[in-house]
This record gives C-alpha cells, structure tokens and sequence, in this order.
C-alpha cells in the first residue's frame, strides 16, 4: 500500500535525522560521480544476475535505467534498511509493483529534470519530420528518387499538449520559435503554467477536433492507461499528426492502428504497446507512421543530468534533509 504526495506541495526544509550509514546502489561507478558524500559505502549494480553487495545493507537504491521490470524489482524484497528509491526515468510505472516489498516509510523520487530537455527535442524531430515527409525522403534516397513537392508545415498549425508536467512544458518551450498558431494545454487539473492556460482532462474532447498535432506527454497512470482510444481519435481532425513521446499503453494500438490504415491520421511514436515492438506486428507497416525505439531520454544529455541528480539527492539525504522529486512514500 502506498500514500501519494501532491507533486505541487512543497516539504518543509527543517533537517530530519542524519541518514543512517548503509550502502547505495548506484547503475554507474561512484568514482564517475562527482559530489557523492563520504558517509556511504557506494556498490556499482546496473541489473547484473550477482548483486554487488548485501542488498539488506542498502539504505538508497538508485535503479538501473533501462532494464526491464523483473531486474529492477529483484533485490527490494531483500532490502529491510532501505529509505530512499531514486528511479532514473520521468515515470515510476515501472517500479510500483514492487513497492509492497517494502517496509513503510520509503520515499519513491522520481528523475524530473533529468529527462526534459532530450525528450522535448525527440518529440520535436518526430513532428517535423513527420509534417515535412523525410521518412518518405529517406526512403525514396535509397532508390535514387527525387521527391519534390509541397510538405506541411509546423508555423501556423494547431498544437495540443495533453500531459503538461515538466516534460510538456519542456516540449512547449520548443515549439514557440516555430510559429505554430495555436498552443493548447490539457493536464490532470486546470491551472495556469508560465504560457497561460493548462486545461483539465475533461476539456480533451472539444479541444482535438482543433488539433493539428497532438503531443502526448502524460506519465502511465491508471487514469491514462488506454486514454487514448478509438472515441480519442475518432474526434481528431483528418489529417492530424498524433505523437507519442510518454507511454505505450496510454494509446488503444488497435484502434490507431484502423486510423492509419484508413490514411485519415499520422502518427510519429517513440513508444508503442507492445514493446520492444515484435517483428511482424502491422504497425511496423502501417500507413503515415513514423517509429523509434523508446530513445526519447536515451541520449548524450541523460548521463551528466542523471549523476547530477544524484549526487544532489545523496546530499540532502546524508545531512537529514528531505529528498526532492518524491513521488510518493510507502506505508
């Protein structure tokens, strides 16, 4: 069981305990990280079959990135001592089932502001490639074919963010120099964000059919699992480009997979349900797709922000400070 924290409400800066002397499991090498405080023994584990230490003695977890679920989730039913979860990903879908293992009282961190800025850029290389036609360029350069022609553009288009965290307002950033005509925000709740205002979910449904491009950013929850369904895209206007840069599951693949094969909507996905995508599956081939593999954080920005985060986070939690990015605390 677990208690959620309002991610908004900020935690009192008066110093807890000093953390107790223990273990951290760290994906990289410590020596790679600079900042790390001298009160911990530091064990470098990155989902290797034999864990670098006993996994009772480990007071902060730092997973591995990338790694599939059942690796991730592996030692926390051996870890009684620990205090602090730190995930290197934006989401924590991959980590919550194994938060029953845990004694109470464990903070979930999550890595905002690790991911912000190489996940905004993929989505904006998904968007102008797709509006411009490159898949198809590329494709016609490997068979020596000139395709001229008239391509769409970004400047004056429609664009709706649906998930505005710090990941869509990381993407809008980005698109303000491209001149689009209209920018919308759709979050869990209605608020106002530095750009103006941020709809609530229940908005969705009069604010697609004015999208050109709409741009997925929404962490998997049980509210967003499957939100985008064939009523979602059936209210999309013909000819909208809909962009996956959050999770495989937010989006009914079935029911997009009819939209493509119908030509009426586009769709650039950094992620898609299932995934790794098999070979053989008809998405592979779909009309008026373009496709990468889940590489939305994967870049050369991740690491140094990662150890950063890190180093920042071990801190705090050394001097009996609360750690940043808590998503939720186990009880």
């Amino acid at each position: 069981m677990t208690a959620a924290i309002p991610a908004p409400t900020p935690e009192p800066p008066a110093k807890t305990a000093p953390a107790p002397a223990g273990d951290v499991w760290l994906p990289f090498p410590p020596e790679e990280v600079a900042g790390l405080p001298e009160a911990f023994r530091y064990r470098r584990w990155d989902g290797e079959d034999e864990f670098p230490g006993d996994p009772a003695d480990c007071v902060f977890y730092v997973t591995p990135y990338m790694k599939s679920q059942a690796v991730t989730l592996r030692p926390l039913p051996r870890m009684p001592a620990l205090r602090v979860v730190q995930t290197l990903t934006a989401g924590i879908d991959n980590i919550t089932a194994g938060l029953s293992d845990l004694p109470a009282g464990v903070r979930l961190c999550n890595a905002r502001g690790v991911h912000e800025a190489s996940t905004a850029e993929l989505a904006l290389t998904l968007i102008l490639a797709s509006l411009r036609g490159i898949p198809a360029m590329v494709r016609g350069q490997d068979r020596e074919e000139w395709r001229g022609g008239f391509y769409e553009a970004l400047a004056d288009r429609s664009v709706l963010i649906v998930g505005h965290g710090s990941i869509g307002a990381a993407v809008e950033d980005r698109l303000r120099p491209f001149e689009c005509g209209r920018i919308d925000r759709v979050a869990r709740s209605a608020r106002t964000a530095a750009h103006g205002r941020v709809h609530a979910l229940a908005d969705l449904p009069g604010l697609l059919p004015e999208a050109d491009v709409v741009i997925l950013c929404t962490p998997l929850t049980e509210d967003t699992r499957g939100l985008v369904d064939a009523a979602f895209l059936a209210r999309m206007k013909d000819g909208a480009l809909l962009v996956n840069v959050a999770r495989g599951p937010v989006v009914d693949t079935g029911a997009l997979l009819v939209e493509l094969e119908s030509g009426r909507l586009h769709a650039a996905l950094d992620v898609t349900d299932p995934e790794p995508l098999p070979a053989g599956h008809p998405l592979w081939h779909a009309p008026n797709v373009l496709i990468t593999p889940h590489v939305g954080g994967s870049s050369s920005a991740f690491e140094p922000r990662a150890k950063r985060l890190v180093a920042r986070q071990l801190t705090r939690f050394a001097a009996g400070e609360p750690v940043d990015n808590t998503v939720l605390i186990t009880d």
